[in-house]
């Protein structure tokens, strides 16, 4: 009557989509707490360097794209981390109780 494999397939798409969605909030999360921090312990380095490498008059400049990469990085790093342990935990759960 019913088809096993599909609706226990279905059940694994919409675990494997909500532990995708929670991980993505979580990353949001955690960016926003983690980018200031690091954006302004290292923004004057990156300038500095940027001002002894290729010139003066690129810091305004160097610090919008210095904050775009900080975000970047912290978002998808966060993501990556958070997923796998989500991921991790509830195969975990899945194998407890199979």
């Amino acid at each position: 009557m019913f088809n096993n494999s599909k609706h226990a397939q279905a059940g694994r798409s919409i675990f494997m989509s909500s532990l995708t969605g929670l991980a993505n909030t979580l990353a949001v999360g955690v960016t926003f707490i983690g980018v200031p921090p690091l954006y302004g312990k290292t923004i004057d380095w990156v300038q500095g360097y940027t001002a002894a490498n290729y010139g003066y008059g690129f810091e305004d400049l160097t610090a919008f794209a210095w904050f775009i990469l900080c975000t970047l990085i912290v978002f998808f790093v966060s993501r990556a981390s958070i997923s796998t342990a989500l991921m991790m935990g509830g195969l975990a759960v899945a194998t407890r109780f199979l």
